[in-house]
């Protein structure tokens, strides 16, 4: 495991000592002595792309759509799990099969979608559609299945509960190790979008991080490979710190069930 470890943080070392060492100093080789050219880096990378506002906007579009799948996600599989009705297994059958779609077939569609309800050039269809994931419903039915016991809520039912306070105080609590597990990877997913963005987004202030490292390759910043480095340092940061304060809830998600009180 620590063998695995060191492999796993080596490159992630080595991209943070070259984004403070200068272009010379990269291509002599690999240290582990960071170099005094960080402020030079960040000063030529700064002179093409103003790095700080991809950064915010891709925050923005990430956190909105972390937080609005990870409710309505539950919200859905909780329906799924515990109700009955008319074409339950059909439309269940219809989210398994779209999760095998990839989203790229249905880009040129969805582009011409988003142009006829005049919402290019906004986050609308960036955060819209992320919403409903098929998977990340899919998984937290399945979470919910083995770990809350219906007799809860017909508890809750009994005691005179509505509907949706059930779900908020008995179900959504129950769900939050599953939903953390399933925020980090659409947190990730959400911040790495590349394609999306850069097709549906024509205003330069308001292009996403991934979008504007691609326009950072393109440019001379990319003969400066400290520069290149601490762009991909900062785009880098967030998806650590969100792996850092969730990662606990994996543990929690994977190993609900496997003991019995």
């Amino acid at each position: 495991m620590a063998v695995l470890a060191i492999v796993c943080l080596v490159p992630f070392l080595m991209m943070l000592v070259n984004a403070t060492r200068s272009n010379d100093d990269i291509l002599t080789g690999f240290t582990l002595v960071p170099g005094a050219s960080l402020i030079e880096n960040y000063k030529t990378m700064m002179d093409y792309v103003n790095v700080w506002t991809g950064f915010k906007n891709s925050l923005f579009i990430s956190v909105t759509v972390t937080i609005l799948s990870g409710y309505f996600s539950a919200l859905t599989a909780y329906g799924f799990a515990f109700y009955t009705f008319k074409g339950k297994n059909f439309l269940f059958v219809i989210m398994l099969v779209m999760m095998m779609v990839p989203g790229q077939l249905g880009l040129i569609g969805f582009y011409e979608l988003s142009k006829t309800l005049g919402i290019l050039d906004t986050y609308i269809p960036l955060i819209v559609p992320a919403v409903a994931s098929p998977f990340v419903v899919f998984f937290l039915r399945q979470y919910i299945l083995t770990t809350l016991h219906p007799s809860l809520i017909e508890a809750a039912r009994i005691d005179g509960a509505s509907e949706f306070k059930i779900f908020h105080i008995v179900a959504l609590p129950i769900m939050m190790p599953a939903v953390a597990t399933m925020s980090i990877f659409t947190f990730i997913g959400s911040w790495n979008n590349y394609i999306m963005p850069l097709v549906l987004i024509f205003s330069p202030e308001k292009y996403t991080l991934p979008v504007l490292m691609g326009f950072l390759k393109g440019s001379q910043v990319a003969q400066n490979l400290g520069s290149m480095y601490l762009g991909i340092a900062i785009s880098v940061v967030p998806i650590m710190v969100a792996f850092f304060f969730l990662s606990k809830y994996i543990i929690n998600s994977i190993s609900a069930g496997a003991i019995k009180e």
